[in-house]
C-alpha cells in the first residue's frame, strides 16, 4: 500500500470497474480525483454517456471530476491506426494501442503535470508488483483469471507500471458488484460493455469501417488459388472467421489468409489455418530485460486464448519469433502475442503480417 497522503488521478469510464476503484481509494484514505477521458466525437456509450456516469460517482464519492478532451489523440492513434491495418489486410488491436497511447501515458504526464498527483489507477483487472532483484516493476495477472486484462497491458512500460495502480487486480468480478452495491453506488447495476467502443458507436465494426474505407472488390479463393467468389473489401474479413464468408462449400471454410496485394480473401478447411510459428514486431518486454537467447514460456495469440507453450527466439531490431510447441489456429497479424511465465507478463507484440 501506498501512504495514504499521496495523490491519485482515477481514470473513470463511467462504468461500475473504475467507479468501484475510485471507492475503495477513498475508503482507503487516498487523496482521489476522478478524470475521464473524451475520446470520441457524438453520442457513445464509453464517451457522452460514460462521461455523465463518471460525474455521478464522483458527486457520490465527494471527489473533483474533470474530463480532458482526448479525441484529437484518439482519432490519429486509434482511428487512423485502424482504418490503415484494416486496408492493409491485417486485424488492428485497439485497445492495447489505446491504453498505451491514448490512455496511460497521458494520463500519467497530466496527472504529474497539472493536477501534482502521485498516481493513476484504473478499474482495469491486473496487478503490479516490485522485484527488488531485478529492479523492474512486473505486470501480473489478475486474481480473477476469467476477467484479466494483462493481454492488453503488455505495451505499458517501466515508467508507466511505476505510476499506475490497479485495485481490483485482488478482487473478483463478483466481489466487484458486490461492492457498488454495498456502497449505493450509481453505476452498480450498468450492464458490461459487451464490445469495442467503435463498435458500441456505429453499431458494428463493419458499419465503421464502411464510414472510412471504400468498396474495393476482389477475389475470394481457395489455398491453390481457385477463385470462388467474390468480395467488396478485405477489411471485412480477418484470419480465422468463418461465419459470413458468403460461399458454398461441402465443409465449413474459414479465412486463412488476406492478400492486401493482390486483393484476395484466401479461404481453406480449418486444418489450414494452422500455424507452427510466427514474427512479433514492436516488441516491448515487460517484467524482465530483453534476453540474449531464446525463453520457454507460455503465449496467448487472442485476448480469449489459451496460454500455450512456446519458445521466444529474439531476433534484430526488436523482433522476437514465436515457436509453437503445436501448431495454432488463426494466428492473426495486427493481433497482440503476449508470453508469460505463470502469472508475469514477460513481454509482448503485434504478430507480423503474413501474405499468402
Amino acid at each position: 500500500m501506498l501512504p495514504a497522503s499521496k495523490k491519485v488521478v482515477v481514470g473513470l469510464s463511467g462504468g461500475v470497474d473504475s467507479s468501484v476503484a475510485a471507492a475503495l481509494l477513498c475508503e482507503q484514505g487516498y487523496d482521489v480525483l476522478g478524470l475521464t477521458l473524451w475520446l470520441m466525437r457524438g453520442k457513445g456509450q464509453c464517451c457522452s454517456e460514460g462521461m455523465v456516469d463518471a460525474a455521478k460517482i464522483c458527486e457520490q464519492l465527494g471527489i473533483t471530476h474533470q474530463i480532458v478532451d482526448s479525441r484529437d489523440t484518439f482519432e490519429q492513434y486509434i482511428i487512423d491506426y485502424l482504418v490503415a491495418g484494416y486496408e492493409a489486410g491485417i486485424t488492428p488491436l485497439p485497445c492495447s494501442q489505446c491504453n498505451k497511447a491514448v490512455k496511460f501515458g497521458p494520463m500519467v504526464a497530466y496527472a504529474k503535470a497539472e493536477l501534482g498527483a502521485d498516481y493513476i489507477a484504473t478499474g482495469h483487472y491486473a496487478r503490479i508488483t516490485y522485484d527488488e532483484q531485478l529492479q523492474r516493476y512486473q505486470l501480473r495477472r489478475a486474481i480473477d483469471r476469467s476477467k484479466d486484462q494483462t493481454y492488453f497491458l503488455y505495451d505499458l512500460e517501466q515508467d508507466i507500471l511505476g505510476a499506475t495502480i490497479f485495485p481490483l487486480g485482488d478482487t473478483l468480478k463478483t466481489q466487484t458488484r458486490d461492492i457498488a452495491a454495498g456502497l449505493n453506488l450509481s453505476t452498480a447495476d450498468k450492464p458490461e460493455s459487451q464490445d469495442l467502443c467503435l463498435v458500441e458507436k456505429h453499431g458494428s465494426m463493419k458499419t465503421f469501417l464502411d464510414k472510412y474505407i471504400n468498396e474495393r472488390p476482389g477475389e475470394i479463393v481457395d489455398t491453390q488459388g481457385a477463385v470462388l467468389g467474390q468480395h467488396l473489401g478485405i477489411h471485412h474479413y480477418t484470419i480465422g472467421q468463418r461465419r459470413g464468408i458468403g460461399i458454398a462449400a461441402p465443409e465449413p471454410l474459414y479465412v486463412v489468409a488476406l492478400d492486401a496485394i493482390k486483393n484476395r480473401v484466401v479461404v481453406g478447411a480449418r486444418a489450414d489455418g494452422h500455424g507452427l510459428e510466427c514474427t512479433v514486431d514492436r516488441v516491448n518486454w515487460v517484467s524482465i530485460p530483453q534476453p540474449a537467447t531464446p525463453i520457454r514460456a507460455q503465449v496467448q495469440v487472442r485476448y480469449r486464448a489459451e496460454a500455450v507453450p512456446v519458445s521466444v527466439i529474439p531476433l534484430a531490431a526488436g523482433k522476437v519469433k514465436l515457436v509453437f510447441d503445436e501448431p495454432q489456429f488463426g494466428i492473426t497479424p495486427g493481433q497482440a502475442a503476449v508470453w508469460y511465465e505463470d502469472d508475469i507478463v514477460l513481454g509482448g507484440g503485434i504478430i507480423d503480417p503474413i501474405v499468402a
